[in-house]
This record gives structure tokens, C-alpha cells and sequence, in this order.
């Protein structure tokens, strides 16, 4: 959230405005004005009323900065009343998930991969274009707070919603933002619910671009994300080493079997440049031909992507990256059905039924036939067993693949 400039000499809020920026707090950086703490300052007459905004310092104590904002004010010469009050997101800057052009989750079978260092660079790359958000949905390791080195815990809008950390054009929320001594062996049930209710309940400054860095694995937060979030894409990251590819198959494949595209990965800790001479050496034995997805990058184990990412900035391999995710999301998005597809998007439901029936029966024993819907299609085939007059569970020779958000293409043929 940007702060207002500082006031023209006409303007009665400028004495009030210098004398907090001389203004220091331990948890503030800087003087209060520069920090973006006073967020806005009303004065009619000699009453003066300032809103501050604690979330570009979520570390300072929320009742010294209060004070000392008071005691400041108090002392401006014509200042008779003063009142300090914490200021709110926006109504209209209070979005949801629903709210973002695009999510993209990020992904591993294993721990130690690398991840979340894939998702906060890339996050901070995202944000150089617009404004970025990026969740940790890990609650049993939160990484990203301290990838970014900011900390909780964060506060709440009137309507009791927490509020990510702002930093520049990134934004982010955490489990581990909640509170300090957050616990971190939560059992399923817990974690499905705190994760769920994190979804819900955040007040999003951005509805452009959010990063989800979702934990390892395929438990239930995993699986409460694909079930609660419109996932645009997904990117799944990787050792080279055998087993970290086998395992990452796996993980994609429960990816695809929810319907969730799957744009690529990203093989982490590719190689080893010697700095003394130079000559690069492989970490692992590369495996990576295994991998059942396209390559989008290939990391070397390097110094630079060890640092702390900058909102705006980020190494040139990771902008390479960057640019083929925005790539493989624009090709989602153009998707064309095949020619001979019938595409029911968009129909009502019984002219949807309608038009399978008579498309389907037209059919000879051993046509293809490809059916493109804005839901998941599997169930359809009950219905086209029935009109080919065959026992459903022989019924198996079908492909779903999902194209993207708003397009499900299914393949089979009339038996």
C-alpha cells in the first residue's frame, strides 16, 4: 500500500508530517514518514486524526509506535485533540483468491529440492511487471518468511482477516506468520483447516499474479489447495538424482488426475561451477530424461540464487524461467479445440446431453471421438457406454486431459 507524498506548505497536515519523520520506533528502519508507517493524516482545526499502517513493519510493537505517534502529534503547535488510529486495507484492496488473474502453484515430491528458493525468486521476478502475492501453504516448514527475512505476526482488518506483509510490489502470508511460536506438527485435520481457513479469510492487496509454494508431497494440504484454489498451472521442481525423478512423476501425475495443468519443471542443483577453475561438475546422476514433463529450466548450484530475493530483481536464469512459465500460461489460454471436437462450454445442461447423444450416435464401431467441456468430462463416460450399449467398467479406453482452467478435453473412440 503506497503512502500519501509528503504534504505541500499549504497543506495544515505538514507540521505534523516533519515532526514524525524525525520520529524513530525499534522494529521501523527508518523514521515513521519514511518507513510508510502514517499512512494518512486528517487536521480540522486544531483536531488531528492519523491513520497508521504497522504492515510495512510487521516486527514493531504495535502500541510504541501508537504512542510515540500520539506523543508527537500532542506536541505540534495548534494541535489541540489528537487521535492515532490503525489504519485498514482498502475495501476494494481486500480481495480473495478468487480475485487473481492467474495462480500458479509450485511443487515437489521431496523435500530439500529447492522449492521454495525456486518460488520466492520467482515471485520477485513476477513482481518487476505487477504486483505479485505469494503463499506458503507449508505449514509444518513455513521457509518462505525467512527466504524473504521479514516476521510476524501479521495483523487483522476490522472484519478479523489477516493482512499479508507488503514490500514494495510483493506481498505474503504464511502460517509461520501468524504467530511466533506457530506449531509445526499439526496432524491433518488441523493443518486442513488452518490452511482452508488462510485461503478464505486473506485480504489481498494484489488480484494479479499469486505464487502458491505449496509443502512437499501429496498430503492434505496439497490436496486442499487443488480442491479450494483455481490453480491456472502448476510447476513441480526437482533434483536430477534417480529417485527424486521417479518420485516427481508421481507427484504429476496426481497433478493431471485433478485436473490441474502441468507446465513443466524446473531441475534444481543441475550442476557445480568450480570457482577456482571453473570447470562444472555434475551433483548427481542425471536422470532428468525420465522426467514425464517438459524441462522449463535447469539450475546450476550457485551463490547467486542462495541470496535473498528482491522484489523486481532476480538472476537471469530465473528470468529465463520466468519468461517460459508466462509463456506456457499464455498457450494455455489460447487453447483452440481440435477441429472435429464437439465443445459443449458454455451449453445448458440438457442441450449439453442432447448434443453427446447425437453426435455420439452418429457414430461407427471404432470412430474417435473428442469431446471439449468447462467441467470435467469422466462422468460423461457412463453416458456414452450406455448409448454404445456396453458394460461401463469395459468402458476404459478414454483419455481426459485438462487444456486449461475452463477447458477439459476427452478423447475415446465408439466401441
Amino acid at each position: 500500500m503506497t503512502t500519501k507524498p509528503p504534504d505541500s506548505d499549504d497543506d495544515p497536515g505538514t507540521d505534523i508530517r516533519q515532526a514524525l519523520s524525525t520520529v524513530s520506533v525499534p522494529g521501523v528502519e527508518s523514521d515513521l514518514v519514511s518507513s510508510g508507517v502514517v499512512h494518512e493524516i486528517d487536521l480540522h482545526g486544531g483536531d488531528a486524526v492519523v491513520l497508521v499502517d504497522l504492515s510495512p513493519c510487521p516486527q514493531a510493537d504495535s502500541e510504541a509506535v501508537m504512542t510515540a505517534v500520539l506523543e508527537t502529534v500532542e506536541g505540534v503547535d495548534g494541535v489541540e485533540n489528537a487521535r492515532v488510529e490503525q489504519a485498514s486495507p482498502e475495501p476494494d484492496l481486500a480481495g480473495s483468491v478468487e480475485d487473481f488473474d492467474r495462480v500458479i502453484a509450485v511443487a515437489s515430491a521431496k523435500g530439500g529440492v529447492g522449492k521454495s528458493t525456486v518460488a520466492t525468486h520467482l515471485a520477485a521476478a513476477l513482481a518487476s511487471d505487477g504486483d505479485v502475492a505469494i503463499f506458503d501453504a507449508d505449514v509444518h516448514g513455513p521457509n518462505v518468511p525467512r527466504l524473504f527475512d521479514v516476521e510476524g505476526p501479521v495483523y487483522s482488518t476490522d472484519e478479523g482477516r489477516p493482512v499479508p506483509i507488503w514490500n514494495d510490489s510483493l506481498e505474503l502470508m504464511s502460517v509461520g506468520l501468524l504467530e511466533s511460536d506457530v506449531p509445526l506438527a499439526w496432524r491433518g485435520a488441523m493443518a486442513h483447516d488452518a490452511i482452508s481457513q488462510l485461503f478464505g479469510e486473506t485480504a489481498w492487496r494484489s488480484d494479479d499474479t499469486l505464487l502458491i509454494d505449496l509443502p512437499p508431497g501429496t498430503g492434505d494440504v496439497v490436496l486442499t489447495t487443488l480442491q479450494e484454489v483455481p490453480v491456472d498451472g502448476l510447476v513441480v521442481v526437482t533434483t536430477p538424482f534417480h529417485t527424486s525423478v521417479t518420485d516427481t512423476n508421481r507427484t504429476i501425475d496426481l497433478f493431471e488426475d485433478e485436473g490441474i495443468p502441468v507446465l513443466g519443471a524446473v531441475v534444481n542443483m543441475a550442476e557445480f561451477t568450480c570457482e577456482c577453475c571453473g570447470e562444472p561438475n555434475d551433483l548427481f546422476e542425471d536422470a532428468v530424461a525420465e522426467l514425464s514433463t517438459e524441462i522449463l529450466a535447469s539450475l546450476p548450484f550457485d551463490r547467486e540464487l542462495q541470496a535473498q530475493p528482491q522484489p523486481g530483481i532476480a538472476p537471469d536464469v530465473i528470468e529465463d524461467l520466468t519468461d517460459r512459465i508466462e509463456g506456457e500460461l499464455d498457450a494455455l489460454e489460447s487453447y483452440v479445440p481440435p477441429e472435429d471436437a464437439l465443445d459443449i462450454r458454455g451449453l445448458p445442461p440438457e442441450v449439453r446431453r442432447q448434443r453427446v447423444e447425437e453426435e455420439f450416435t452418429d457414430l461407427d464401431s471404432g470412430d474417435p471421438f473428442v469431446l471439449v467441456s468447462d467441467r470435467d468430462p469422466t462422468p460423461v463416460t457412463e453416458f456414452l457406454a450406455r448409448l454404445a450399449d456396453v458394460d461401463h467398467d469395459s468402458f476404459d479406453d478414454f483419455e481426459v486431459e485438462r487444456k486449461t482452467p475452463e477447458a477439459w478435453e476427452l478423447r475415446t473412440q465408439h466401441p
